[in-house]
């Protein structure tokens, strides 16, 4: 008896891991313990949370420059470790780092003339607010220089980094540190998993928890994506038992999952997953082991479908996806992940195999370009679209194209300083004095309790 396949364009897809002198050899990876991708890609520029002696910093590589690297570029501007980072979607030059010194800086990268060190300085914008250390950073896939971060305060904060002001604050998201947070299709609403094991679908413009659910239910930790076009969410996660597991999710009702959860296997390392709207496969990347999982997503009632499997014997610490517009269309790549292992890291590209020369239009849908569709203005006053798209067919002027750097004009917001006289010195004292007492009295309160309860 035959057995029915399932007709796919991507059926055939396989990963191809670039050579070494096409990687980038001797980087320092953070040691931080924070569970974050570490990395984030553009078609100009790689960044890498970097390990230094004291402070943190920010490891930048142009694409374009691979082999043994040799004086990087370092961006050293904050005091604590970095644990998260992102490029603007609209401007290949401004990155936007999360740390744990609780502010949030943005660095405007220059494409030609780099130096060796930009210290705290040279940032153009620094953006404070959080009370606790700064553990995810995330731009608007839609609106323009709007990002969202969150933090160990159990908070979400909406940024206009133009104007270096916080625009919108959800406080109290969560009664667990925040692990993922993530943009719909239209930047309209968030997706968030935390360390409470809940499951949460934000709407930012109007400072709400749209829906509050139970996630999964493992102590290690989730991610979680927006499904592009789909409009269903993509969590990972740990059942009871350490299974490493999945789950989809329809943002207008997640009482219960679409489907799932499904168990994959029982690695300790957290699941990184990676979706592209154009051909709807996503990608699941493991920490700590060196496969990646593909799947196929799709409109009919099972969703989702399993494609292929990369494997490598080398661990992964780090992974990030480079914007479809930086592919390679000419050898049919599809997609490629940046992978840091050990001190190096290593683009892996996969591809359709097809004989054909021609442009694969099939393929290769528009996809989204680097033009945003709105202004910060619009998103904050409620408007809603989808990202403006441009076509990937390659034309004879794309070898004339020269990169051009966005203007971006910050009006500078700096960090607090403390109290400027003796004055200001002794009315922080007295507030810190008033703050010490409370919480001592709150201890009290909870020692009473812990003790009711025992004797109960």
């Amino acid at each position: 008896m035959s057995k029915f396949v399932r007709t796919s364009k991507y059926r055939h897809v396989f990963g191809k891991a670039f050579r070494n002198e096409d990687s980038y050899l001797g980087v320092k990876l953070t040691k931080t313990a924070w569970d974050s991708n570490y990395i984030k890609v553009n078609p100009q520029f790689i960044g890498l949370c970097w390990q230094t002696g004291g402070g943190g910093a920010v490891g930048i590589m142009p694409l374009s420059k691979t082999g043994r690297l040799s004086n990087v570029t370092l961006l050293s501007g904050h005091k604590g470790p970095v644990l998260d980072l992102d490029w603007n979607p609209f401007n290949d030059n401004l990155l936007a780092t999360a740390s744990e010194d609780c502010l949030v800086k943005i660095w405007n990268v220059p494409s030609s003339g780099l130096k060796e060190l930009y210290n705290a300085d040279d940032a153009v914008q620094t953006l404070s607010g959080h009370t606790r250390k700064v553990g995810t950073a995330d731009f608007n896939p839609v609106a323009n220089n709007v990002l969202a971060t969150s933090a160990t305060d159990y908070s979400v904060r909406i940024w206009d980094i133009e104007k270096g002001q916080e625009t919108l604050h959800i406080p109290a998201v969560a009664s667990g540190i925040i692990q993922s947070v993530a943009w719909n299709f239209n930047g309209s609403l968030l997706a968030e998993v935390s360390k409470d094991k809940k499951f949460r679908i934000i709407d930012p413009r109007t400072s709400q928890i749209a829906q509050e659910s139970v996630g999964h239910e493992g102590v290690k930790g989730a991610r979680c994506t927006w499904l592009g076009k789909k409009e269903v969410v993509f969590t990972v996660g740990f059942s009871k038992t350490s299974q490493r597991q999945f789950s989809i999710w329809d943002p207008k009702d997640i009482s219960k999952p679409l489907v799932g959860p499904i168990n994959i296997d029982s690695s300790a390392g957290m699941l990184m997953p990676f979706f592209d709207n154009d051909t709807n496969v996503l990608f699941l990347a493991g920490k700590g082991d060196g496969n990646i999982r593909y799947y196929e997503i799709t409109d009919d009632k099972s969703i989702i479908y399993p494609l292929d499997e990369y494997k490598s014997n080398v661990p992964t610490k780090g992974m990030a996806s480079l914007p479809k517009r930086g592919i390679d269309v000419k050898s049919n790549e599809i997609v490629r992940l940046y992978k840091v292992a050990n001190d190096y890291i290593e683009p892996i590209s996969f591809m359709v195999p097809r004989k054909a020369d021609i442009f694969a239009d099939d393929i290769f849908p528009d996809c989204a370009s680097d033009e945003p569709a709105l202004t910060s203005e619009e998103w904050l006053e409620g408007g809603n679209a989808d990202p403006k798209t441009v076509s990937l067919a390659p034309s004879e002027s794309d070898a004339q194209k020269e990169i051009k750097t966005k203007v971006f004009e910050p009006t500078p917001q700096k960090a607090p300083t403390g109290p400027a006289n003796e004055a200001e010195l002794r009315e922080e004292y007295e507030k810190l004095k008033k703050r010490v007492a409370y919480l001592e009295a709150e201890l009290v309160k909870k020692d009473a309790r812990i003790k009711e309860l025992e004797t109960a």
